[in-house]
């Protein structure tokens, strides 16, 4: 069974776009492959959390993955600081990671670009990390956007400098995992694009949102004057809306409002009250886990140490395969 590797951004509320999106591939992969699937921690510090932000953070993530569906028997779940071994591979490939490469990074040009007072080496090395998170599991299949593709290239690259320095085959060649069975696009509230905290607090709907902050959401979001004449085409604010429709609500309710639009006797104030009323209603049992789950401190605790003891059992391998490789050798 081939290894897939992932890791899980500790910072930021999952919304519709992630659940439909990323959340639901990983549940349909941890039923097909090896699965580590990671809380990535270690990288958040390079924007320096507080200790009670960072700790919350995580736990929320945590929470709400388990929420979604990720099974911590069926898939290696972690939290990536409860793996040490994880920043021993780091250092290692530091040391065959170049400065010239590493500046030549797409995503490090961007962050100085964005965040010129805090340009720290770890944002330099990032790279390096999510190499030393892939390669610690010898992981061969990585889901990652366009926006990581670079990064990818990078971890094939660090790890086949690893294997020519050392004269081995060691480490495995990772390619970007393309799981996207059933995939649904999210749009958000405001008509601009897909749905995401990035585009504004607004803009999306989290699962852990409560039914009036839902509704009040739904009830700002944009809309036009109506159609002028049947048979009109959708504006993209509208049309979101819409399409929105189509995932949470049932067909007889799209298609009534459908008909209602096409022959301009729609009122955007009682179409909207049903788009907010359904999103409550499809989010309901998973915000009733969140609840449940983050309430239950015993469960939380067994699923992480679950996650480290299974996770560092291939880490800790790896690691000491690579010190023999290396010459670290007892006397």
């Amino acid at each position: 069974m081939e290894t897939v590797v992932s890791g899980i951004r500790s910072t930021g509320k999952l919304h519709l776009g992630n659940y439909y999106g990323a959340v639901q591939n990983f549940v349909k992969m941890q039923n097909q492959y090896n699965c580590y699937f990671f809380i990535a921690d270690f990288h958040s510090l390079t924007t320096h959390p507080t200790p009670a932000n960072l700790h919350g953070n995580v736990k929320q993530v945590l929470v709400e993955y388990l929420a979604c569906g990720l099974n911590p028997e069926k898939a290696t779940l972690y939290v990536q600081s409860d793996v040490p071994e994880i920043a021993e591979l780091y250092l290692y490939l530091n040391m065959n990671a170049y400065l010239g490469e590493l500046e030549r990074s797409t995503s490090f040009k961007d962050k100085i670009r964005n965040n010129p007072e805090n340009v720290n080496a770890g944002l330099l090395t990032y790279p390096v990390l999510m190499a030393a998170d892939i390669l610690i599991h010898h992981a061969t299949k990585v889901p990652v956007g366009k926006d990581q593709e670079q990064h990818l290239e990078m971890s094939r690259t660090f790890g086949n400098r690893f294997n020519n320095l050392y004269q081995t085959n060691y480490f495995k060649e990772p390619f970007a995992f393309n799981f996207t069975q059933n995939l649904v696009k999210i749009p958000g509230l405001d008509g601009n694009g897909k749905m995401g905290k990035s585009e504004g607090e607004n803009n999306a709907i989290y699962l852990s949102d409560t039914p009036e902050i839902i509704r009040k959401k739904v009830m700002k979001a944009l809309t036009d004057a109506g159609p002028t004449q049947q048979n009109q085409t959708k504006p993209p604010e509208i049309q979101n809306l819409f399409d929105l429709m189509k995932v949470v609500s049932t067909s007889d309710t799209l298609q009534h409002f459908e008909q209602l639009y096409q022959t301009c006797q729609i009122r955007y104030g009682d179409f909207k009250k049903q788009l907010a009323e359904d999103m409550v209603l499809a989010t309901a049992p998973i915000r009733e886990k969140i609840i449940d789950i983050a309430a239950d401190t015993v469960y939380l605790q067994k699923v992480t140490q679950l996650g480290a003891a299974k996770a560092r059992e291939s880490a800790s391998k790896t690691i000491n395969e690579v010190r023999e490789i290396i010459g670290f050798r007892a006397f």
